[in-house]
């Protein structure tokens, strides 16, 4: 009965997720469109893709303070409506505007605002929710990030190769149906609130003098960097590195790896026996670190690919695993608690890719890539230390 009464909260949630993939991952397709209708240089580009995710940050952080104040309820619909404008700025001010570059910023500032909102508001929601097994229903919920970002890449390519990459404005606006769907959704959902009335919701300040709330964010920055490094650079690992084409290489590289992630994230949230979280994110940091070694040491292109796609096998419960074993411990930590981990998820995301940037530009590209491997091992390490410290808190 209760899974009927809130599937429509579910599947609001789920669309919602499935924005913020689109939201990252659609205009990177188009960059090379950009190039040439706008003649944007390589430099520009970039800059788009970090205002996305610092525009995210900036509102992960201010969302701790609002959210609460508006109810979820306001900010899941405005989120959803952030998001489809975004798509239909992107789809018209770069035509409409003299310099085409502003309405690129314009349409990626309107969007990630709703995609950060997004991001520090599903969680919460469906930990409100009363599911006989939380950690399931997490998993679940993050795997449609997954089905978002293969389905963002597949059907743009299936449209761009019927229509012409020439027209993917009208593109942009069809993918504005997915947050306005959600939005929709979201206006006659059944929602209940994180902490209930009359209970005392711990206040940031405190969360954070905890030891072990630290060793939660820790945790969180290590899921984002650790999935986010082999992510952005599989493709570019995989054309350069290996010498396989581009095709070959975004199918078995960053595809397959997204692919195996969402099966991670589904096998875990259709389990109906509750999950032991802190044995499944130990074995997870120790195959993720493993597949960074195959990656990078194999001699075999193949299975380094597979060891990039294997990654992404290891790194599907981190983050939904992380926020389940935050709400366990700190049962009263509210919507602020969530918006700051979603900070550490976002920060780890935008680490991760950096530090192997960084390493690259000086070394090599194994050697940056390799890099990488640290942040299972200090996953793997927060999840001993928070074995121990959480018998600590109260």
């Amino acid at each position: 009965m209760i899974q009927v009464t809130y599937r429509r909260a579910q599947r609001a949630c789920y669309l919602g997720v499935i924005s913020q993939a689109v939201v990252n991952n659609f205009s990177p397709l188009l960059f090379t469109a950009f190039q040439r209708q706008f003649d944007i240089d390589l430099g520009r580009l970039a800059l788009l893709i970090s205002l996305n995710f610092g525009v995210q940050l900036l509102t992960d952080l201010i969302a701790a303070r609002f959210v609460d104040r508006i109810g979820y309820r306001s900010a899941a619909v405005s989120a959803g409506v952030f998001c489809a404008a975004g798509f239909v700025f992107l789809g018209v001010l770069p035509f409409a505007l003299e310099d085409p570059y502003l309405g690129l910023v314009i349409a990626s500032v309107v969007s990630a605002v709703g995609g950060g909102l997004l991001e520090v508001i599903v969680s919460p929601i469906i930990e409100a929710l009363p599911l006989e097994n939380k950690s399931a229903a997490m998993s679940l919920l993050h795997s449609f990030y997954c089905w978002g970002f293969v389905g963002v890449v597949i059907l743009s390519t299936c449209y761009f190769s019927t229509a012409g990459v020439d027209r993917w404005r009208w593109l942009s606006l069809l993918w504005a149906i997915v947050p306005l769907a959600s939005a929709v959704l979201f206006l006659r959902a059944p929602l209940r609130p994180l902490v209930e009335s009359g209970a005392a919701q711990t206040p940031l300040r405190v969360l954070l003098r905890r030891r072990t709330f630290l060793y939660i964010f820790l945790m969180m920055m290590c899921a984002g960097a650790a999935e986010q490094a082999m992510c952005q650079w599989a493709s570019f690992f995989a054309e350069t590195g290996l010498g396989v084409s581009k095709t070959l290489g975004d199918l078995l590289g960053p595809c397959t790896f997204a692919v195996l992630m969402g099966l991670s994230r589904v096998y875990f949230g259709t389990r109906k026996e509750e999950l032991s979280l802190e044995k499944a994110l130990l074995a997870s940091a120790g195959l993720c670190f493993a597949s960074y070694l195959i990656t990078v040491i194999s001699p075999y292109p193949l299975l380094s690919l597979g060891g990039c796609a294997v990654c992404g096998l290891s790194v599907g419960i981190m983050w939904p695993g992380t926020f389940t074993l935050a709400s366990r411990i700190f049962p009263f930590g509210g919507t602020g608690m969530f918006a700051v981990l979603a900070l550490a998820g976002d920060g780890g995301c935008g680490l991760g890719p950096g530090v192997v940037g960084f390493v690259m530009k000086f070394t090599a590209l194994k050697a940056g890539l390799f890099t990488a491997a640290v942040f299972p091992i200090f996953l793997g390490c927060g999840v001993l230390l928070l074995k121990e410290g959480a018998k600590d808190e109260g």
